[in-house]
């Protein structure tokens, strides 16, 4: 049911991604490419990782996206995951649950001692399977991001 992406999986993926930033509300946000995916994923240096949840019949419907983070205080890397994404009409059957034991499986094989992610406030039903888990939420952590003209502005020439 889950397996290590290839290459071949990019087109797949990407549509993918697209669903689930329209299930977000956020479509007009996405500027990847699947190039930029594939190149990501697969190039000369990846530094990001995906894996795939399929039906019996090899086909798609499922995914996750994840990268090495670090714990300065625990001193171990982690994998934060960027996106999980299920196909709505096989939701209830276990793919989603699979990806997240995957990960799991690769932290304690490899001795990471944390495995994180964002979620939206409004998305009872992933925080309800999330928790159902056993995760937690971090409340006491707000998470921020710099974007655009904000971020050139601080890493361009008129930073101090």
């Amino acid at each position: 049911m889950i397996r290590t992406a290839t290459p071949a999986d990019v087109p797949a993926i990407f549509a993918m991604i697209r669903d689930l930033a329209e299930y977000e509300k956020s479509l007009h946000e996405v500027r990847a490419t699947p190039e930029q995916l594939r190149e990501a994923l697969f190039g000369d240096h990846p530094a990001a990782f995906a894996h795939i949840a399929e039906t019996e019949s090899g086909e798609a419907v499922g995914f996750s996206i994840w990268f090495l983070n670090f714990s300065t205080w625990r001193g171990v890397h982690g994998i934060y995951l960027e996106d999980l994404y299920v196909r709505p009409e096989v939701r209830g059957g276990g793919h989603g649950k699979a990806l997240l034991a995957e990960l799991a499986r690769i932290c304690v094989d490899r001795g990471y001692e944390r495995l994180e992610w964002s979620v939206l406030n409004w998305n009872k039903p992933s925080i309800d399977f999330y928790e159902s888990l056993g995760a937690r939420p971090q409340d006491e952590w707000t998470v921020y991001r710099l974007t655009d003209g904000a971020l050139a502005e601080l890493g361009g020439a008129g930073a101090p």
